[in-house]
């Protein structure tokens, strides 16, 4: 009998669940170490599980939307010379003894049939999948699935895209009536819930709002981000933001820490994540790591780098781990402020940055009031008042405030 090798879900990941959402080989399936076998999704990240050695894919432990716990094992790999695992079958685990449910949906699915229609077709895409096909309207039916029974994956789609296959969907997107109804929540609105109830259970929260003039940031880039984007940096306003709110740490360490219920533990490195919007699926945070010792073009690199790769769900777990401080800039999408911004548990601190735009304002000029349009936005800083008090965090703000507005920083 050919020795099985169990294939598990990775033991450290960010997020507290995780969920089966594609399996990309199907039973009797031949497979190469360390290629992509099974898809698992956190609220963070899309994990792709390798084959941990070559051989063929005898069983199925979890199915897809099955919860995987870290370590849990996903299946089992035969290794050995025959590609036909006799008797092999889709079993939730041994030690359980029973066959999992399986949903109507994938009922006939296992063997490679495909989708009785196009609304089932839809049905099964993941909402990742369905998050990229929306965004480049693109018609499913012209996609290629490579996973489990003809299932489209996310990397199906992303090759297509590469292609150049960019057709539109079949059918013009109309705006449809809205239907009321049930929405299952996926794992990370799930997980994103848990973790914003606890956050506000756990800390009490205190938000401060001051305004910033763009005026210096918005010459400074204007100057040069074309020499940065001929680098590969997109020299963007959030990369000041970054630099700016590593430099008010030097004023007010206490908003890099963390609390215990004995001690405050603060941090020396600031490694500062930054909220990517992922539509209506939620966000996701990378970080940037260090971001005290980094230059305004290496800051730009690496956000334009992690920006890149959320959006197209390619972040690797230790992205979005360590993080001791995060930013939000919620004005992306129009608002001027949001309060309180709910901390990323254990930080102690979250800073939203508003929607920029041109407002009228005073201020003197040779030694006269004048009434001047600048660009503006609000800049809130949200405390966990265990931690931090409000002379901490105005002094933070204000170190924050004074260097976007008198850029440059540095060269």
């Amino acid at each position: 009998m050919a020795e099985q090798k169990d294939i598990v879900a990775p033991v450290e990941q960010e997020g507290t669940k995780s969920v089966v959402r594609a399996w990309l080989k199907q039973i009797g399936d031949a497979v190469k170490q360390d290629e992509p076998i099974v898809e698992l999704e956190t609220d963070k990240v899309a994990v792709e599980v390798p084959a941990p050695a070559d051989g063929v894919l005898a069983a199925i432990a979890l199915n897809e939307g099955d919860e995987a716990a870290p370590g849990a094992v996903l299946g089992k790999l035969s290794i050995g010379s025959s590609p036909v695992i006799p008797g092999a079958t889709k079993s939730r685990s041994a030690n359980q003894g029973q066959t999992p449910e399986r949903r109507p949906l994938d009922a006939g699915l296992a063997a490679g049939a495909a989708p009785r229609n196009d609304d089932e077709r839809e049905m099964r895409l993941s909402p990742l999948v369905k998050r990229l096909v929306a965004e480049h309207r693109l018609d499913t039916t012209a996609i290629t699935g490579t996973g489990r029974g003809g299932r489209i994956t996310h990397k199906d789609v992303e090759e297509h895209i590469a292609r150049g296959s960019t057709k539109p969907a079949l059918k013009p997107a109309p705006i449809a009536p809205i239907k009321g109804g049930r929405i299952p929540h996926d794992a990370m609105r799930r997980s994103i819930a848990e973790h914003m109830s606890r956050s506000v259970a756990t800390a009490p929260h205190v938000t401060a709002v001051f305004e910033a003039d763009f005026s210096a940031i918005a010459a400074h880039r204007a100057k040069h981000k074309d020499a940065y984007a001929k680098e590969g940096a997109a020299l963007t306003y959030s990369a000041y933001i970054v630099r700016a709110a590593a430099e008010a740490m030097k004023v007010s360490p206490n908003v890099n820490a963390r609390w215990h219920d004995d001690f405050l533990e603060v941090f020396e490195d600031a490694n500062i994540g930054m909220g990517v919007a992922l539509g209506d699926k939620g966000l996701i945070v990378p970080v940037i790591r260090r971001a005290q010792a980094l230059s305004l073009k290496e800051t730009a690199a690496q956000l334009t780098d992690l920006t890149d790769r959320a959006r197209k769900n390619q972040l690797k777990p230790a992205d979005v781990q360590g993080g001791t401080f995060t930013i939000s800039n919620h004005g992306v999408s129009g608002s001027l402020v949001a309060t309180p911004i709910i901390i990323n548990q254990p930080q102690s601190a979250i800073l939203g940055v508003g929607k920029l735009e041109k407002r009228v304002v005073v201020r003197e000029v040779d030694g006269v009031d004048a009434i001047l349009v600048r660009p503006m936005a609000y800049v809130s800083l949200t405390i966990d008042h265990r931690v931090l008090d409000g002379h901490q965090t105005n002094a933070w703000l204000t170190r924050l405030v004074e260097v976007l507005e008198t850029w440059p920083l540095e060269d």
